[in-house]
């Protein structure tokens, strides 16, 4: 069965009256009582018996059934509509996405769970051992789903946050391999894609938090601005990796450009030494007739010393700027 949990609350406790998902009309509850129906990935069969029962609309039932919407919030009637979509890391540096669409009326809230592996078992245990705040409504648990979705990215993100600065830290001492400057790329093109798919929670999460919406209590928004500023942090934190990847080959080539340059002024320096007894040899092998040096008794030694000194004061020049 797609449907995890059905339960009846009464003052923020489990009601001891059995409430399984029928397809039959439901009547509107008392004030202090609501439904809180869990799916995860359900057949269209059983989604069509929870919509029956609660009056779902069929275009939100249709967005709810397809895993690959927009995080979003849509009104119908009454009836408030949330999409939100789960990340989670996968094998290697993937990340694989899922979605949470929550039906939230006033005595009713129905979530359903398309790819996501984080079940709300654990959520609801810990949401029913505190029935004082469970009585605030569904829309106190709407905000918890929220809240538990949004704090799901911080594993994440903490993962990539290490791998980064292993990548930064290697980079300044070398030039990263043809395989990391890969890696490098797969993870920007992956983090790309969680800002464009987890982008827009803000976007969803200050719309609860600052908009007058049906089934939210004014006095609710407040939970919601926790959850925004949870949102901001991921996305903060996503920014700054994307930038960080961005700076790593950046800062990797200006090092390497140095290193480079390093390298071409000491064979610049070598050069311009050689060049010396390079030159002088080459008017000595010019094999003129009439060439006064070439009978003086001194004239060999007086090439060398000339050869030396000049090569001599070369090299500490070239030592004195830094060069070799």
């Amino acid at each position: 069965m797609a449907i995890i949990a059905s339960r009846r609350y009464q003052r923020g406790k489990p009601s001891q009256y059995s409430h399984p998902v029928t397809g039959d009309v439901r009547e509107p509850l008392p004030a202090d009582c609501f439904d809180w129906v869990g799916l995860a990935d359900p057949p269209a069969d059983e989604m069509e018996m929870v919509q029956r029962q609660f009056g779902l609309h069929p275009l939100a039932v249709e967005d709810a059934m397809s895993p690959s919407q927009m995080p979003k919030v849509d009104i119908y009637g009454q009836q408030l509509f949330i999409v939100a979509r789960t990340v989670a890391a996968s094998e290697g540096d993937n990340l694989s996405y899922g979605q949470t669409a929550i039906f939230l009326g006033k005595d009713f809230i129905v979530t359903v769970r398309m790819g996501s592996t984080r079940a709300h078992n654990a959520l609801r245990q810990r949401l029913e051992s505190d029935a004082e705040r469970l009585s605030e409504g569904p829309d106190f648990v709407a905000h918890a789903i929220l809240d538990f979705i949004v704090d799901g990215y911080g594993p994440v993100l903490e993962k990539f946050d290490e791998v980064v600065q292993v990548m930064e830290e290697r980079a300044i001492d070398s030039f990263p391999e043809p395989s990391t400057i890969r890696r490098i790329f797969r993870l920007r093109r992956q983090f790309r894609k969680f800002t464009r798919t987890i982008g827009p929670m803000e976007v969803v999460c200050e719309k609860l938090a600052t908009a007058d919406l049906p089934t939210i209590d004014p006095g609710a928004r407040v939970w919601f601005q926790d959850v925004l500023d949870h949102a901001r942090r991921a996305m903060a934190h996503m920014a700054m990796l994307r930038e960080t990847l961005a700076s790593i080959v950046e800062t990797a080539s200006l090092l390497e450009q140095h290193r480079q340059g390093d390298m071409t002024r000491q064979l610049a320096a070598w050069a311009a030494i050689l060049a010396v007894p390079t030159a002088i040899a080459g008017i000595y092998g010019m094999n003129f007739e009439y060439m006064p040096e070439l009978h003086h008794k001194w004239g060999y030694p007086m090439v060398w010393a000339a050869i030396l000194s000049i090569c001599g004061g070369l090299f500490l020049r070239f030592r004195k700027i830094g060069w070799l």
